[in-house]
């Protein structure tokens, strides 16, 4: 990865953690452990981009399919792939 494309990527994922709606845990038993934003985003992204089914996505992100298919869920109903696509355009 070259220093621009590093110092591009950077950049996007500054831009997308500014748009990422808060997310509050479920209330259930015991909780949910806090899940690093930034690889639940990736996870959710690589789905679609990628083809692969919900059922499915690559263990290495370390979040689970119902995790990621939730926030999509969320990040959907609230607009967020709408946000990023303006601010990428600005």
């Amino acid at each position: 990865m070259t220093p621009t494309s590093r110092r591009d990527a950077r950049a996007g994922a500054q831009l997308v953690a500014s748009l990422l709606p808060s997310f509050n845990s479920r209330p259930q038993s015991g909780g949910t452990a806090p899940c690093d934003e930034r690889a639940v985003f990736t996870a959710v992204v690589h789905v679609p981009a990628s083809g692969c089914a919900w059922r499915h996505p690559p263990e290495t992100f370390g979040v689970s399919r119902a995790t990621a298919h939730r926030r999509f869920t969320a990040w959907t109903r609230a607009g967020l792939w709408r946000r990023i696509h303006r601010a990428v355009l600005d």
